[in-house]
């Protein structure tokens, strides 16, 4: 079998300009980077707002395990599939990360013949936008740090912005500022960043440059607020975003249209593509997959309460997806024995697929399809065992193999959703009202969504969150913490019940418009493993690149 990036170079890819044609995009509105990348001019996406919106499909998974789910495999998957069957779809991804492309993870561009080209290009520089977004985060370090040294007329006394970069680099997560005082400060990854979640989630330019502004960098001695707008530092910011605001346009294998633009990570960070993104593809077609990082747990649940509540979306269906290998390491078998038939394990390990489905269905209110990503050792046994479980909690149940089989290894999973779209109809609601205290909505995601049996705040953290409910108590919570479990400890595999959930720190993002809740030992800038990715990836004699998966 080909590797992912074999199976990309060997794809043939049609001109982006015959793939925007098949979409209401006029051709002066399409930016082409190449012959294969293009972006859709904030003009053109402007005139796309009187066409109705078409139905979101939201993708999202059981909790993360070594052994793999497949999450934007089978995004890209249904989007093909749907097309297949006939149904107008765009899907809408996030950019890769630089960090995960050379450390653990790899690229992010979905695998074997589910996947979105050219992946290179995609998971490597693509059209610059994190670029963009590390240099317009570092330009307010800049001008904040010079207007110390030209005299503090602000007199800024704390800043807490921090400088960003998108790599994996554990050495750079506290820096001493040698300036004429000694600051202590660091490095997040340009994912995590403020300027990431609000470029994300900004409606234009207009609006992105407001949020920009009303970024809080610091106190004064005062213990007043200190904001980038009292540096005048949101329009220069706003410059250096502007062209990547412009959302961009790619090709799956298939040609299936894909949006891919933004790209915060979904355990410290929103995990959601941007909002301009999304609402372009819901005006561009009749159906819209899009993903949202990690498990439900995480990404889903930015998603519904932050990124749909403020950019008032109405999802319409969620496809949980789950692999029998990382159900049965949930269920305690080894990464060795995943391989195996072990039907007892993986049954014990749909506890964490039945809480991702009642959360999604109890919680949030919606109508959920199950779609399994299949591997070629799952066994006749297991498939069938799982099925029954999976409808015997009322659920349907697709076994999908779009991974090797494209668009038709996906088919039942279209009609299925399209069936529940037609005639099973979600009543989305969200978590939380924006209302309750600052605690309640942390707890209640504990509790209610994680299992939590209660919160536990740090010294630290009791004293932020006694501060931002004083300030900010309206504002939705954003939960950073391990993508590997309910729990804030990674090591707690399934679904743990009356764990606690350690609180060590918040940290406002009020251009942003929430607030994140840092569980655990979660690092805002990740390390790289003892053998990354980048160890693989090189580039031949013919400028071909190679090991990127």
């Amino acid at each position: 079998m080909q590797s992912d990036i074999e199976i990309a170079q060997n794809a043939m890819l049609k001109p982006i300009s015959t793939i925007a044609a098949q979409l209401p995009i006029a051709p002066s509105d399409l930016i082409p980077y190449g012959h294969h990348m293009a972006k859709i001019s904030l003009a053109g996406v402007s005139a796309l707002k009187s066409r109705a919106n078409g139905k979101l499909i939201l993708v999202t998974a059981i909790s993360p395990t070594p052994a793999g789910e497949g999450k934007t495999t089978t995004t890209i998957g249904l989007a093909d599939a749907l097309n297949h069957i006939g149904k107008h779809t765009v899907a809408c991804l996030r950019e890769p990360s630089l960090g995960p492309v050379f450390g653990m993870k790899g690229g992010a561009t979905g695998g074997g013949y589910a996947q979105v080209l050219p992946m290179e290009n995609i998971n490597l520089h693509f059209t610059g936008d994190f670029h963009a977004i590390t240099a317009a985060n570092n330009l307010l370090a800049a001008l904040i740090d010079n207007h110390i040294y030209q005299g503090n007329a602000l007199d800024i006394q704390q800043v807490s912005w921090r400088r960003c970069m998108d790599m994996n680099d554990r050495a750079l997560r506290h820096v001493t500022l040698h300036q004429r005082q000694d600051r202590e400060t660091g490095f997040d990854i340009t994912v995590a960043s403020e300027v990431m979640a609000i470029f994300c989630l900004a409606e234009d330019l207009q609006d992105l440059t407001q949020r920009l502004g009303q970024i809080q960098i610091g106190h004064n001695s005062q213990q007043q607020p200190v904001f980038a707008s009292d540096l005048n530092a949101q329009g220069a910011m706003a410059t250096l975003l502007k062209d990547a605001f412009q959302p961009n346009l790619v090709q799956t294998i298939a040609h299936t249209p894909a949006i891919v633009h933004g790209g915060p990570f979904a355990n410290i960070a929103h995990g959601c593509n941007s909002v301009v993104a999304t609402k372009t593809a819901l005006k561009l077609a009749d159906y819209v997959v899009t993903e949202a990082g990690f498990g439900a747990d995480l990404g889903a649940e930015k998603f519904f309460d932050i990124k749909c509540r403020k950019a008032n979306l109405k999802p319409d269906v969620v496809v949980l997806v789950a692999t029998i290998r990382a159900l049965k390491y949930h269920g305690g078998a080894d990464l060795t024995t995943i391989q195996h038939e072990n039907i007892e394990a993986m049954l014990a390990g749909t506890a964490n697929l039945k809480r991702h489905l009642h959360n999604l269905h109890a919680l949030f209110g919606m109508q959920v399809v199950v779609a399994i990503n299949h591997f070629t050792h799952d066994t006749i046994n297991e498939v069938a065992a799982l099925k029954n479980a999976v409808q015997a909690l009322g659920f349907e149940v697709c076994i999908c193999k779009h991974w090797a089989e494209g668009a038709a290894g996906a088919k039942a999973l279209a009609e299925t959703v399209v069936e529940y779209l037609a005639n099973k109809p979600s009543a989305f609601k969200t978590l939380y009202v924006l209302e309750a205290p600052l605690a309640d909505k942390i707890s209640t995601i504990a509790q209610s969504l994680y299992g939590a049996g209660k919160v536990v705040y740090s010294a630290l953290a009791q004293q932020q969150l006694t501060q931002f409910s004083a300030q900010y108590p309206t504002l939705p919570v954003c939960i950073a913490k391990t993508q590997y479990s309910f729990s804030s400890d990674p090591t707690m595999r399934n679904a743990p019940s009356g764990h606690t959930l350690e609180v060590s720190s918040l940290r406002l993002s009020r251009g942003a418009g929430f607030i994140v809740v840092i569980c655990g030992n979660m690092m805002t800038m990740p390390g790289l493993p003892k053998q990354p990715a980048s160890a693989r990836i090189g580039v031949n004699a013919d400028g071909r690149i190679v090991g990127l998966s």
